[in-house]
């Protein structure tokens, strides 16, 4: 006969949710190296564009997905504005298909990347 199970400690989670594809911002200041990452994060093959249409393409055939950027602040910081607005129209355009998203920085950085969302959000 099995035992009742234990309950949990509040900082430990068991899920079967699926793991979160995490990408690293500071290895994603460019355009070429974020598409490097979130292909890796997120196992895309190998014919992957590399580009925003094909990123588009991409987050709508895996489904829904949990994405987490550590060191968000960092993230296409090495592009114009414009990069980092075509990204989150992307998100955007992928949370239909059930993707989130979690940008992950530290209190110091915290207003400055809530400063570029803001800017870049339509």
């Amino acid at each position: 006969m099995a035992s009742a199970a234990r309950p949990l400690p509040p900082w430990l989670t068991v899920t079967t949710d699926p793991a979160p594809a995490v990408v690293d911002g500071r290895a994603c200041r460019t355009r070429a190296a974020f598409f490097e990452e979130v292909a890796r994060a997120l196992r895309l093959p190998p014919y992957f564009g590399r580009n925003w249409d094909a990123l588009t393409d991409a987050l709508r055939d895996v489904g829904p997905v949990r994405l987490v950027v550590g060191h968000a602040e960092e993230l296409l910081d090495a592009e114009p504005p414009g990069q980092f607005a075509t990204l989150l129209a992307v998100l955007d355009d992928a949370a239909a298909a059930g993707l989130t998203v979690t940008l992950h920085t530290g209190p110091a950085h915290e207003s400055v990347l809530r400063g570029r969302v803001s800017e870049a959000l339509p």
